[in-house]
C-alpha cells in the first residue's frame, strides 16, 4: 500500500510519500504563505507523481487557510484516484517527532495559534493524549504545562515564560507521518481548528 501524507496547516508544506511504511519521496518548505501554489507541484514531484492508495492530511490545529488547503487538496486527489482519505492531528506528528528526537518521554506541544493565544496539548510516553486540545493565553499555557519535555513553534517562548525545561522549537513534516501510531489516524477528515470562530451567526449565543 501506498500512503501519500500532507500537511500545510503551519508555516511548513510538506507532503511524503510511503510504501509499506518506508519513505519513497518527499518535501518540506518553510513558507508562512503561498501553501496552495507550492503542495500540488511538491506532490507531482514525487515518485508517480504522488499517486497513492491512501491520502493522510493535517486536520490542523494551524492556520484556518492552511488547513483548508491541506484537506481541499487530499479530497480532490482522493476523488481522481479513487483513494481512501484519513486525517491526523497536528499535534499528534508534532509530538511524536519530538519522542523520536527526545525518546519515549511526555511532552507538551504549544504551536501558534490565533488572537495572541496557543495551541497546547499534552502527551504521555507514548502518545497517548493527556488532556483535550486547548487554546490558552501563554501565561496560562506556562502555568498548567508539567512536562519537562516542550515542542512546537512556540517550545522556546513556553520554556522561557515558565524558567525550565528542554525546549524543541520543531514545525511539523508530512516526511515523519510514519512515526504516528494507527491509533492517531481518523476516517473522518474533519478540521480541527482549535478555538471557537470568532463570526456568530445573528442572533447566536455569546
Amino acid at each position: 500500500m501506498q500512503t501519500l501524507a500532507i500537511d500545510c496547516a503551519t508555516e511548513n508544506c510538506s507532503a511524503g510519500l510511503f510504501a509499506n511504511g518506508e519513505l519513497a519521496g518527499g518535501d518540506c518548505r518553510t513558507l508562512g504563505r503561498g501553501h496552495a501554489e507550492h503542495l500540488v507541484p511538491m506532490i507531482a514531484a514525487l515518485p508517480g507523481q504522488g499517486r497513492a492508495d491512501r491520502i493522510a492530511v493535517s486536520l490542523g490545529p494551524g492556520s484556518f487557510t492552511g488547513v483548508r488547503i491541506g484537506l481541499a487538496t487530499a479530497r480532490a486527489l482522493a476523488l481522481a484516484w479513487g483513494a481512501q482519505v484519513i486525517g491526523y492531528p497536528t499535534l499528534a506528528l508534532v509530538s511524536a517527532m519530538a519522542r523520536a528526537q527526545a525518546g519515549a518521554v511526555p511532552v507538551s506541544v504549544v504551536m501558534t495559534g490565533g488572537h495572541g493565544e496557543w495551541f497546547v496539548q499534552e502527551f504521555d510516553a507514548d502518545g497517548r493524549s493527556l488532556a483535550p486540545l486547548a487554546s490558552l493565553r501563554p501565561d496560562d499555557a506556562a502555568r498548567l504545562s508539567r512536562t519537562d519535555l516542550v515542542a512546537g513553534s512556540q517550545a522556546e517562548a513556553l520554556v522561557a515564560l515558565r524558567g525550565y525545561g528542554t525546549a524543541l522549537p520543531i514545525l511539523p513534516d508530512a516526511r515523519q507521518f510514519a512515526l504516528l501510531d494507527e491509533t492517531a489516524l481518523v476516517a473522518d477528515a474533519a478540521p480541527l481548528y482549535g478555538r471557537a470562530p470568532d463570526a456568530k451567526l445573528p442572533g447566536q449565543a455569546q
